[in-house]
C-alpha cells in the first residue's frame, strides 16, 4: 500500500496521478480508513486471517468479484466511469485484493483533498460508512477482489451532493470529527 494526496491534474484516472506528498497510516486512521497488510501465501494463512478479521467485525458473508477488460468486455469502460463517480455507502466497505491492484480514492476531511491508495494483492482496506470515495484500477486494469459484509451488502453508491451531504451516515461520520458540527 501507498498512500499519497492526488495531484489532480488531467488525465487518465488509472495513471498514478502521484503529488509526492505521501499520507500516513495515521492520517488514514484519523479519517477512519484502516489498512491491514495480509500477505497471500500457499498455506492458506491468509484466508484463517481473513476469517478472524471477519468474525471480529461481525462480518458473516464475502463474495469475490474480478474486474477487468476481458471479463466485463464492451461493459469495461462504462463500470470503470461508474466506480469513479465520487460516492459513500450507508455500510462499511472491506476489500481484500486477492490478484491485480488498483487505486482507491478517499476524501480527507476537513480538507476536502483526495487521498490516493494503491493497493496490490495481500492488501486490505476498510472504508467508513459515509465517507466519500471512488475506486479504479492502475494501467494493470485488472484486480481480483474479495468484499465482505454483514449480512446482505448495502452496496448502494449514494452520489455526492446536497441530498447525500444531509444522509444520516455521512451525518454520523463527520460526528467522529472533534469540532466538526453535522448540518441539520
Amino acid at each position: 500500500m501507498r498512500a499519497y494526496y492526488f495531484d489532480s491534474l488531467p488525465g487518465d484516472q488509472r495513471l498514478p496521478h502521484d503529488s509526492t506528498h505521501p499520507v500516513s497510516e495515521e492520517t488514514l486512521k484519523a479519517i477512519g480508513v484502516l489498512y491491514s497488510r495480509i500477505p497471500i501465501d500457499a498455506a492458506g494463512q491468509w484466508e484463517q486471517k481473513i476469517n478472524a478479521i471477519a468474525s471480529e467485525r461481525a462480518y458473516r458473508n464475502h463474495d469475490i468479484i474480478s474486474i477487468s477488460k476481458a471479463g466485463l468486455g464492451d461493459e469495461f469502460e462504462s463500470k470503470m466511469k461508474m466506480f469513479y463517480e465520487e460516492h459513500m455507502h450507508e455500510d462499511e466497505e472491506i476489500r481484500y485484493i486477492l490478484e491485480g491492484s488498483g487505486f482507491f480514492d478517499v476524501r480527507e476531511n476537513p480538507t476536502d483533498a483526495w487521498i490516493r491508495i494503491h493497493l496490490d494483492a495481500g492488501d486490505m482496506i476498510v472504508l467508513p460508512s459515509g465517507i466519500y470515495h471512488r475506486f479504479t484500477l492502475d494501467m494493470g486494469n485488472k484486480t481480483r477482489t474479495m468484499r465482505l459484509f454483514k449480512d446482505e451488502p448495502k452496496w448502494k453508491a449514494h452520489a455526492r451532493g446536497d441530498e447525500t451531504d444531509v444522509n444520516p451516515y455521512r451525518l454520523e461520520y463527520l460526528k467522529s470529527f472533534p469540532g466538526m458540527r453535522a448540518a441539520a
